[in-house]
This record gives C-alpha cells, sequence and structure tokens, in this order.
C-alpha cells in the first residue's frame, strides 16, 4: 500500500486537537512550577501570580493549537508537493 496524497485539512484538523491537550497539560504544568515558585520564594506575587497560571492554562493551549495546526496543514501540504514527485510513502499492513 502506497500513500501517496493526505488531506491537508483533515490532518491538520487532528493535530491541532492533539496540540490543544498537549498545551493544556504544559499549562497546567508552568501554573504549577510558578505557583511552586511563588510559595518556595514565600512571597505573595498578588494577582501577577494569579495572570501567569490563568495565562498559562488559557494561552498556552490556544496558541500550542494554532501553530500546531498551521505547521501540520503546511506539513501536509509540502508532503502532498514531495509525494507527487518522488511517488509516495510505501506502508505495510497485515
Amino acid at each position: 500500500m502506497v500513500i501517496s496524497r493526505v488531506a491537508p485539512l483533515s490532518v491538520a484538523k487532528i493535530a491541532g486537537l492533539l496540540y490543544l491537550v498537549i498545551g493544556l497539560i504544559v499549562g497546567g504544568l508552568f501554573s504549577l512550577i510558578g505557583l511552586g515558585g511563588a510559595m518556595a520564594a514565600n512571597q505573595d506575587y498578588g494577582p501577577l501570580t494569579v495572570l501567569f497560571g490563568a495565562g498559562a492554562v488559557i494561552l498556552l493551549p490556544i496558541c500550542y493549537a494554532i501553530f500546531g495546526f498551521l505547521m501540520t496543514l503546511i506539513g501536509a501540504w509540502l508532503f502532498n508537493v514531495a509525494a507527487g514527485i518522488v511517488g509516495g510513502v510505501e506502508v505495510e499492513v497485515k
């Protein structure tokens, strides 16, 4: 079986969703690290800590999803161009 073309938008939608989940995980970790740093320093940074935590949990997943979608869309399009020149990717399925 030879994969000679993929639907770029279909692949990009799946990648965008996967990158959204990764962004949630990374954003949560950044939020915890920021909170832990504030607690370890035994200081109250007030709204700055809250903004950092909320920003990490809200903005990182959105940025990851957008950039993951766009880069995968471009990558899938480039795959189609290269597969048209070379002939595709051979996959063995049992």
